[in-house]
Protein backbone atom coordinates (compact mmCIF):
# COMPACT_ATOMS: atom_id res chain seq x y z
CA UNK A 1 0.00 0.00 0.00
CA UNK A 2 1.43 3.07 -0.91
CA UNK A 3 1.82 6.22 1.58
CA UNK A 4 -1.31 8.09 -0.01
CA UNK A 5 -3.55 4.89 0.41
CA UNK A 6 -6.13 4.67 2.74
CA UNK A 7 -7.94 1.56 4.13
CA UNK A 8 -11.64 1.30 2.63
CA UNK A 9 -12.82 0.07 5.85
CA UNK A 10 -11.94 1.28 9.37
CA UNK A 11 -9.79 -1.06 11.26
CA UNK A 12 -11.40 -2.19 14.52
CA UNK A 13 -10.32 -2.95 17.79
CA UNK A 14 -11.60 -3.63 21.19
CA UNK A 15 -15.82 -2.50 21.81
CA UNK A 16 -17.25 -0.18 19.34
CA UNK A 17 -19.96 0.92 18.20
CA UNK A 18 -20.70 -0.90 14.77
CA UNK A 19 -22.32 2.38 12.98
CA UNK A 20 -20.98 5.52 14.54
CA UNK A 21 -23.45 7.30 16.42
CA UNK A 22 -25.68 4.80 17.16
CA UNK A 23 -25.88 2.13 19.71
CA UNK A 24 -23.23 3.27 21.81
CA UNK A 25 -21.63 -0.25 24.07
CA UNK A 26 -23.40 0.20 27.40
CA UNK A 27 -21.62 2.20 29.64
CA UNK A 28 -19.15 4.05 27.08
CA UNK A 29 -18.80 7.43 25.47
CA UNK A 30 -17.90 7.87 21.98
CA UNK A 31 -15.25 10.30 20.89
CA UNK A 32 -14.81 11.33 17.02
CA UNK A 33 -11.09 11.98 16.43
CA UNK A 34 -11.39 13.29 12.76
CA UNK A 35 -9.17 15.63 10.42
CA UNK A 36 -10.22 18.41 8.41
CA UNK A 37 -13.36 19.01 10.68
CA UNK A 38 -15.68 16.25 10.10
CA UNK A 39 -14.57 15.37 6.31
CA UNK A 40 -10.92 13.86 6.74
CA UNK A 41 -10.24 10.32 7.81
CA UNK A 42 -11.72 9.72 11.45
CA UNK A 43 -11.60 7.05 14.26
CA UNK A 44 -14.16 6.91 16.92
CA UNK A 45 -12.78 6.20 20.35
CA UNK A 46 -14.82 4.48 23.43
CA UNK A 47 -14.07 5.43 26.07
CA UNK A 48 -15.30 4.58 30.23
CA UNK A 49 -15.16 8.19 30.91
CA UNK A 50 -16.50 11.99 29.33
CA UNK A 51 -13.41 13.10 27.99
CA UNK A 52 -14.19 16.59 29.85
CA UNK A 53 -14.22 15.14 32.80
CA UNK A 54 -11.36 17.34 34.22
CA UNK A 55 -10.52 18.33 37.29
CA UNK A 56 -9.05 21.75 35.77
CA UNK A 57 -7.41 23.09 33.21
CA UNK A 58 -3.89 24.93 33.29
CA UNK A 59 -2.87 27.24 29.70
CA UNK A 60 -4.47 29.02 27.00
CA UNK A 61 -6.59 25.75 25.22
CA UNK A 62 -8.80 26.16 28.37
CA UNK A 63 -12.96 26.74 27.25
CA UNK A 64 -14.44 29.93 26.62
CA UNK A 65 -17.59 31.88 27.42
CA UNK A 66 -18.55 35.88 26.88
CA UNK A 67 -21.83 37.18 27.68
CA UNK A 68 -21.75 39.81 24.85
CA UNK A 69 -25.27 41.28 26.55
CA UNK A 70 -22.37 43.03 29.09
CA UNK A 71 -20.41 44.26 26.43
CA UNK A 72 -21.31 47.79 26.92
CA UNK A 73 -19.73 51.06 25.21
CA UNK A 74 -17.22 51.28 27.86
CA UNK A 75 -15.08 48.14 26.57
CA UNK A 76 -14.64 49.92 23.41
CA UNK A 77 -11.43 51.59 24.52
CA UNK A 78 -10.04 48.42 25.77
CA UNK A 79 -10.64 47.45 22.05
CA UNK A 80 -9.57 49.81 20.29
CA UNK A 81 -6.04 49.71 22.25
CA UNK A 82 -5.28 46.78 20.70
CA UNK A 83 -7.08 46.90 17.88
CA UNK A 84 -8.13 49.20 15.01
CA UNK A 85 -11.37 50.50 12.65
CA UNK A 86 -13.77 53.10 13.31
CA UNK A 87 -14.59 54.96 16.49
CA UNK A 88 -17.45 56.82 15.24
CA UNK A 89 -20.31 56.75 18.00
CA UNK A 90 -22.75 55.66 15.05
CA UNK A 91 -20.53 53.09 13.94
CA UNK A 92 -17.77 51.03 16.30
CA UNK A 93 -17.23 47.56 15.72
CA UNK A 94 -16.14 46.14 19.46
CA UNK A 95 -13.52 42.89 18.00
CA UNK A 96 -13.44 40.22 19.96
CA UNK A 97 -11.95 37.20 18.42
CA UNK A 98 -9.50 37.36 15.31
CA UNK A 99 -6.77 35.65 12.80
CA UNK A 100 -5.75 36.44 9.75
CA UNK A 101 -9.00 35.23 8.04
CA UNK A 102 -11.36 36.31 9.90
CA UNK A 103 -12.84 38.68 12.51
CA UNK A 104 -15.60 38.71 15.26
CA UNK A 105 -16.84 41.69 16.45
CA UNK A 106 -20.14 43.20 17.96
CA UNK A 107 -22.25 46.07 16.54
CA UNK A 108 -24.52 48.41 18.13
CA UNK A 109 -25.52 51.22 15.57
CA UNK A 110 -27.07 54.31 15.74
CA UNK A 111 -28.44 56.56 12.90
CA UNK A 112 -25.09 57.03 10.83
CA UNK A 113 -24.66 61.06 8.82
CA UNK A 114 -21.60 59.10 6.78
CA UNK A 115 -21.31 56.24 5.30
CA UNK A 116 -18.84 53.32 5.84
CA UNK A 117 -16.63 51.05 3.29
CA UNK A 118 -14.36 47.59 4.17
CA UNK A 119 -11.54 47.68 1.78
CA UNK A 120 -9.87 44.58 3.98
CA UNK A 121 -12.68 42.27 3.66
CA UNK A 122 -16.19 41.08 3.41
CA UNK A 123 -18.84 42.16 5.75
CA UNK A 124 -21.62 39.46 6.96
CA UNK A 125 -24.19 40.86 9.75
CA UNK A 126 -26.03 38.61 11.44
CA UNK A 127 -28.86 40.74 13.39
CA UNK A 128 -29.53 39.37 16.83
CA UNK A 129 -31.56 42.14 17.83
CA UNK A 130 -33.38 45.11 15.69
CA UNK A 131 -34.01 45.75 12.79
CA UNK A 132 -34.10 49.27 10.09
CA UNK A 133 -32.68 50.19 6.78
CA UNK A 134 -29.18 49.52 4.98
CA UNK A 135 -28.19 51.80 1.92
CA UNK A 136 -26.02 50.41 -0.10
CA UNK A 137 -24.44 51.58 -3.78
CA UNK A 138 -26.51 48.75 -4.99
CA UNK A 139 -29.79 50.23 -3.77
CA UNK A 140 -31.71 49.85 -0.11
CA UNK A 141 -32.65 47.12 1.98
CA UNK A 142 -34.78 46.60 4.97
CA UNK A 143 -33.54 43.84 7.81
CA UNK A 144 -35.14 42.81 10.99
CA UNK A 145 -33.96 40.00 13.49
CA UNK A 146 -32.54 36.75 12.55
CA UNK A 147 -31.29 38.62 9.06
CA UNK A 148 -28.08 37.53 7.29
CA UNK A 149 -26.61 40.79 5.39
CA UNK A 150 -23.64 39.61 3.30
CA UNK A 151 -21.61 43.20 2.20
CA UNK A 152 -18.71 42.48 -0.09
CA UNK A 153 -15.73 44.01 0.15
CA UNK A 154 -15.93 47.70 -1.36
CA UNK A 155 -19.48 48.05 -0.86
CA UNK A 156 -20.27 51.40 0.25
CA UNK A 157 -23.09 51.78 2.99
CA UNK A 158 -24.83 52.83 6.14
CA UNK A 159 -27.03 51.33 9.00
CA UNK A 160 -30.37 53.59 9.78
CA UNK A 161 -31.46 51.58 12.45
CA UNK A 162 -35.29 51.55 13.82
CA UNK A 163 -35.79 52.68 17.52
CA UNK A 164 -34.86 50.21 19.69
CA UNK A 165 -32.30 47.96 20.76
CA UNK A 166 -29.30 46.93 18.21
CA UNK A 167 -27.30 44.45 18.23
CA UNK A 168 -25.40 42.59 15.43
CA UNK A 169 -23.09 40.03 15.42
CA UNK A 170 -20.43 40.98 12.10
CA UNK A 171 -18.28 38.03 11.06
CA UNK A 172 -15.54 40.43 8.92
CA UNK A 173 -14.02 37.95 6.32
CA UNK A 174 -10.60 38.47 4.42
CA UNK A 175 -11.71 36.40 1.48
CA UNK A 176 -14.91 36.27 -0.36
CA UNK A 177 -17.83 35.01 1.26
CA UNK A 178 -19.80 32.75 -0.84
CA UNK A 179 -22.82 29.69 -0.31
CA UNK A 180 -21.60 26.34 0.06
CA UNK A 181 -21.76 23.30 -2.55
CA UNK A 182 -25.07 21.13 -2.21
CA UNK A 183 -23.62 18.36 -3.54
CA UNK A 184 -26.17 15.61 -4.32
CA UNK A 185 -28.68 17.50 -1.90
CA UNK A 186 -28.95 19.62 -5.16
CA UNK A 187 -29.27 23.92 -5.39
CA UNK A 188 -32.46 24.22 -4.23
CA UNK A 189 -31.68 22.91 -0.47
CA UNK A 190 -30.64 24.34 3.21
CA UNK A 191 -31.98 27.06 1.16
CA UNK A 192 -33.61 27.90 -1.85
CA UNK A 193 -31.46 30.65 -3.81
CA UNK A 194 -34.93 32.33 -4.76
CA UNK A 195 -35.36 33.09 -0.86
CA UNK A 196 -32.38 35.60 -1.45
CA UNK A 197 -33.17 39.83 -1.14
CA UNK A 198 -31.36 42.07 -3.13
CA UNK A 199 -30.69 46.27 -2.79
CA UNK A 200 -33.72 48.20 -4.97
CA UNK A 201 -32.74 51.12 -5.96
CA UNK A 202 -34.38 54.17 -4.64
CA UNK A 203 -34.53 57.63 -4.84
CA UNK A 204 -31.23 59.03 -2.58
CA UNK A 205 -31.07 61.87 0.11
CA UNK A 206 -29.21 64.66 -2.91
CA UNK A 207 -28.94 67.55 -0.37
CA UNK A 208 -26.50 69.53 -1.38
CA UNK A 209 -23.85 69.12 1.46
CA UNK A 210 -20.51 67.80 2.59
CA UNK A 211 -21.13 63.76 2.82
CA UNK A 212 -18.05 61.32 3.94
CA UNK A 213 -17.60 57.77 3.44
CA UNK A 214 -14.86 56.40 5.93
CA UNK A 215 -12.82 53.86 4.19
CA UNK A 216 -11.34 50.93 6.33
CA UNK A 217 -7.88 49.58 5.00
CA UNK A 218 -5.26 48.09 6.92
CA UNK A 219 -7.26 48.43 10.17
CA UNK A 220 -7.13 52.39 9.55
CA UNK A 221 -9.98 54.82 8.56
CA UNK A 222 -9.39 57.22 5.52
CA UNK A 223 -12.68 59.79 5.27
CA UNK A 224 -13.36 61.06 1.67
CA UNK A 225 -15.36 63.91 1.42
CA UNK A 226 -17.95 64.57 -1.67
CA UNK A 227 -20.02 67.95 -2.10
CA UNK A 228 -22.84 65.11 -3.14
CA UNK A 229 -24.59 62.34 -1.90
CA UNK A 230 -21.86 58.87 -2.97
CA UNK A 231 -24.81 56.70 -3.23
CA UNK A 232 -25.86 59.18 -6.58
CA UNK A 233 -26.52 55.42 -8.18
CA UNK A 234 -29.19 55.69 -11.03
CA UNK A 235 -28.99 51.62 -12.28
CA UNK A 236 -26.71 48.55 -12.31
CA UNK A 237 -25.63 44.78 -13.66
CA UNK A 238 -23.73 42.36 -12.79
CA UNK A 239 -23.80 39.34 -10.13
CA UNK A 240 -21.85 41.03 -7.49
CA UNK A 241 -24.00 42.83 -5.14
CA UNK A 242 -25.49 42.89 -1.40
CA UNK A 243 -27.69 40.20 -0.23
CA UNK A 244 -29.97 38.81 2.65
CA UNK A 245 -31.36 35.70 4.03
CA UNK A 246 -33.50 35.52 6.87
CA UNK A 247 -32.85 32.22 8.89
CA UNK A 248 -36.51 30.99 8.98
CA UNK A 249 -35.85 30.63 5.41
CA UNK A 250 -32.97 28.24 6.12
CA UNK A 251 -34.71 24.50 6.23
CA UNK A 252 -31.83 22.28 8.29
CA UNK A 253 -30.36 19.31 6.73
CA UNK A 254 -31.59 15.98 8.96
CA UNK A 255 -31.65 12.35 9.86
CA UNK A 256 -34.24 10.42 11.51
CA UNK A 257 -31.31 7.73 11.96
CA UNK A 258 -28.21 9.66 12.58
CA UNK A 259 -27.13 13.08 13.90
CA UNK A 260 -25.51 14.62 11.29
CA UNK A 261 -21.79 16.92 11.89
CA UNK A 262 -22.18 20.16 12.23
CA UNK A 263 -20.72 20.79 9.25
CA UNK A 264 -24.19 19.77 6.98
CA UNK A 265 -25.61 23.09 8.61
CA UNK A 266 -22.93 25.42 6.25
CA UNK A 267 -24.36 28.37 5.29
CA UNK A 268 -21.53 29.86 4.20
CA UNK A 269 -17.69 29.21 3.67
CA UNK A 270 -14.26 31.33 2.98
CA UNK A 271 -10.86 30.47 3.18
CA UNK A 272 -10.04 29.21 5.88
CA UNK A 273 -13.44 29.32 8.07
CA UNK A 274 -16.89 28.02 7.38
CA UNK A 275 -20.29 29.87 9.04
CA UNK A 276 -23.15 27.27 10.28
CA UNK A 277 -26.70 27.95 11.06
CA UNK A 278 -27.85 25.72 14.19
CA UNK A 279 -32.12 26.24 13.97
CA UNK A 280 -34.94 24.70 15.00
CA UNK A 281 -35.50 20.94 13.52
CA UNK A 282 -36.48 17.73 14.76
CA UNK A 283 -34.34 15.16 16.97
CA UNK A 284 -33.10 12.19 15.72
CA UNK A 285 -36.43 9.42 16.04
CA UNK A 286 -34.63 6.08 15.87
CA UNK A 287 -33.80 4.50 19.08
CA UNK A 288 -30.11 4.16 20.03
CA UNK A 289 -29.37 7.07 17.47
CA UNK A 290 -27.47 9.93 19.56
CA UNK A 291 -29.61 12.99 19.50
CA UNK A 292 -26.73 15.83 20.65
CA UNK A 293 -23.00 16.13 19.38
CA UNK A 294 -21.10 13.92 19.67
CA UNK A 295 -17.49 14.58 22.05
CA UNK A 296 -15.08 15.30 19.52
CA UNK A 297 -11.27 17.11 19.91
CA UNK A 298 -10.90 20.30 17.49
CA UNK A 299 -7.54 18.69 15.77
CA UNK A 300 -8.02 21.31 12.82
CA UNK A 301 -10.41 24.10 13.81
CA UNK A 302 -11.49 26.18 16.62
CA UNK A 303 -14.86 26.46 17.25
CA UNK A 304 -16.75 29.68 18.23
CA UNK A 305 -20.69 29.21 18.38
CA UNK A 306 -22.99 32.53 19.04
CA UNK A 307 -25.92 31.96 20.57
CA UNK A 308 -29.51 33.89 19.36
CA UNK A 309 -32.55 32.45 20.59
CA UNK A 310 -34.01 29.44 22.32
CA UNK A 311 -32.45 26.93 24.07
CA UNK A 312 -29.65 25.46 22.58
CA UNK A 313 -29.57 21.46 23.85
CA UNK A 314 -26.11 20.59 24.22
CA UNK A 315 -25.10 23.51 26.50
CA UNK A 316 -26.67 24.15 30.34
CA UNK A 317 -26.20 27.51 31.40
CA UNK A 318 -26.16 29.52 28.46
CA UNK A 319 -28.22 32.15 27.27
CA UNK A 320 -29.05 34.44 23.79
CA UNK A 321 -26.38 36.70 23.28
CA UNK A 322 -23.62 34.61 24.92
CA UNK A 323 -20.54 33.41 22.76
CA UNK A 324 -18.60 30.38 23.12
CA UNK A 325 -14.77 29.71 21.91
CA UNK A 326 -13.51 26.00 21.80
CA UNK A 327 -9.72 26.25 20.56
CA UNK A 328 -8.43 23.48 18.47
CA UNK A 329 -5.93 21.01 20.11
CA UNK A 330 -8.42 20.51 23.43
CA UNK A 331 -12.13 18.31 23.81
CA UNK A 332 -15.34 19.40 23.66
CA UNK A 333 -18.60 18.15 23.48
CA UNK A 334 -22.66 17.94 25.18
CA UNK A 335 -22.97 19.23 28.81
CA UNK A 336 -24.07 16.36 31.69
CA UNK A 337 -27.42 16.88 31.87
CA UNK A 338 -28.22 17.52 27.75
CA UNK A 339 -27.71 13.68 26.73
CA UNK A 340 -30.68 12.43 29.24
CA UNK A 341 -32.48 15.93 28.67
CA UNK A 342 -32.56 15.32 24.69
CA UNK A 343 -34.41 12.27 25.55
CA UNK A 344 -37.95 14.14 26.76
CA UNK A 345 -38.15 16.57 23.75
CA UNK A 346 -39.34 16.20 20.34
CA UNK A 347 -37.06 18.98 18.74
CA UNK A 348 -34.70 21.61 19.33
CA UNK A 349 -35.72 25.29 19.66
CA UNK A 350 -32.26 27.24 18.86
CA UNK A 351 -30.69 29.60 16.76
CA UNK A 352 -27.18 29.96 16.58
CA UNK A 353 -24.33 30.86 14.46
CA UNK A 354 -21.04 28.82 14.36
CA UNK A 355 -17.74 29.82 13.04
CA UNK A 356 -15.33 27.30 12.60
CA UNK A 357 -11.86 28.26 11.51
CA UNK A 358 -8.41 26.80 10.30
CA UNK A 359 -5.74 29.17 11.89
CA UNK A 360 -6.13 29.66 16.08
CA UNK A 361 -7.97 32.73 16.77
CA UNK A 362 -6.87 35.41 19.33
CA UNK A 363 -9.12 37.04 21.80
CA UNK A 364 -9.13 40.61 22.44
CA UNK A 365 -9.22 42.72 26.01
CA UNK A 366 -12.67 43.57 25.21
CA UNK A 367 -13.73 39.65 24.89
CA UNK A 368 -12.01 39.21 27.93
CA UNK A 369 -14.21 41.77 30.00
CA UNK A 370 -17.20 39.45 29.59
CA UNK A 371 -15.32 36.17 29.84
CA UNK A 372 -17.23 33.84 32.50
CA UNK A 373 -13.90 32.18 33.94
CA UNK A 374 -15.46 29.28 35.29
CA UNK A 375 -16.58 27.76 31.98
CA UNK A 376 -14.26 24.90 31.84
CA UNK A 377 -15.79 23.79 34.95
CA UNK A 378 -19.38 23.55 33.39
CA UNK A 379 -19.25 20.00 32.17
CA UNK A 380 -18.43 18.44 35.95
Amino acid sequence: MSQKETPLFPLRKGVHARQAHVDLPPGTFEEEHARQGFFGRTTHLYRLHPVTDWTRIEGPLRPHSYDLNHLKASAEEAVHASMFGSREAAYAPICLLYNHDVALHWVAPGAMDFFYRNADGDDVYYIHAGAGKLETSFGALTYATGDYLVIPRGTTYRFLPAAGDQRYLLIESFSEVTIPDRNQLGPNAIFDPAMIDTPELEPYDATPREWAVHIKREGQITRVFYPFNPLDVVGWKGDLTVWRINVKDIRPVLSARYHLPPSAHSTFIAQNFVICSFLPRPFEEEEGAMRVPFFHSNIDYDEVLFYSAGHFFSRDGIGAGMMTWHPQGIHHGPHPKAIPLSRTKDRTDEVAVMVDTCRPLKATPAAELVENPDYWASWK
